[in-house]
């Protein structure tokens, strides 16, 4: 029974670092507990998530509602790093965006960055298909 109960907890473990929303919390610095958040992070994950989409990113239409949402639904591990490098900072620029116009210009400057790797990553990925 208690060899049942810890295979439970490790796969409870598991989900929950893969949950793309509870990643996205914890590069925000916000603990998994605290939910006042939610609604609006989950709301700028997804247009994020719409955009990557745009530049033929991840799955088409792949929207999510809760932490239940995993990275695997989303995306394939040979673009994980980089997706969720990107997520966190265009929801931390809708989100929480610092106050400082250098850090800002940072961020957007790491921002076109990604984009423009995700994308060459996505076309190159179509040309072998």
């Amino acid at each position: 029974m208690e060899e049942n109960n810890n295979i439970e907890n490790n796969e409870e473990v598991k989900d929950s670092k893969n949950s793309i929303l509870t990643s996205i919390k914890k590069l925000l610095g916000i603990s998994e507990d605290c939910t006042d958040f939610d609604t609006d992070i989950i709301m700028h994950i997804n247009t994020v998530l719409m955009t990557l989409n745009q530049l033929g990113v991840g799955k088409e239409g792949f929207q999510i509602e809760d932490k239940e949402a995993v990275w695997d639904e989303f995306i394939d591990s040979s673009k994980l790093a980089a997706t969720k490098s990107y997520i966190h900072l265009r929801v931390r620029l809708l989100f929480d965006p610092p106050f400082n116009s250098a850090i800002i210009e940072a961020i957007k400057e790491s921002i076109r960055e990604l984009e423009w790797r995700l994308n060459v990553k996505a076309e190159s990925d179509e040309e072998e298909v």
